[in-house]
């Protein structure tokens, strides 16, 4: 399987929902983006573009499931946000279905997805993100499956091109 590596800094919260916009519009139905970072990295703030690059109406407010694992959200394509940070041990994942939503037709993305790397489709894009300073993020994108890597590569012609 094909694997590639792409690196992208922000410097600001904005920044980071911006990129999160344009690799939204880019996904398509059963992508699944995996996110890593340590708290306050910016996993929320990236799948809040996300969101908004989905076309989750406005009014909505995308947050962290902390508490409840697994929030879907109405879109172009639904999202379905999960937070892996409460769960406890791999008989957890049965539990809460998380198979059966890695398998539909929405995007996925997971926070705190280094707890179940094992358990991702061969297709999936993993986001490791490093904070630089209280604004700034690096985003490490290693995009795992020739499909997913297509839509990456058109998501950052897309943001590239609009630094330009």
């Amino acid at each position: 399987m094909e694997i590639k590596d792409y690196l992208i800094k922000t410097n600001s919260p904005e920044e980071t929902i911006g990129f999160g916009t344009v690799l939204g519009e880019h996904l398509e139905p059963g992508s699944v983006v995996a996110l890593t970072g340590d708290f306050g990295s910016g996993k929320t703030c990236l799948t809040q573009g996300i969101a908004r690059g989905l076309n989750v109406p406005g009014h909505i407010y995308v947050t962290s499931p902390s508490f409840t694992l697994i929030n879907e959200y109405p879109g172009r394509i639904p999202l379905f946000h999960i937070d892996l940070y409460r769960l406890e041990n791999e008989s957890e994942w049965e539990e809460i279905g998380i198979d059966e939503v890695l398998s539909g037709e929405g995007v996925v993305v997971i926070e705190w997805a280094e707890k179940v790397c094992h358990r991702l489709p061969r297709e999936h894009l993993l986001i490791l993100i490093d904070t630089i300073s209280d604004n700034s993020r690096t985003f490490k994108l290693r995009g795992h499956g020739e499909k997913i890597i297509d839509l990456v590569n058109h998501a950052l012609a897309k943001w590239k091109a609009k630094d330009n």
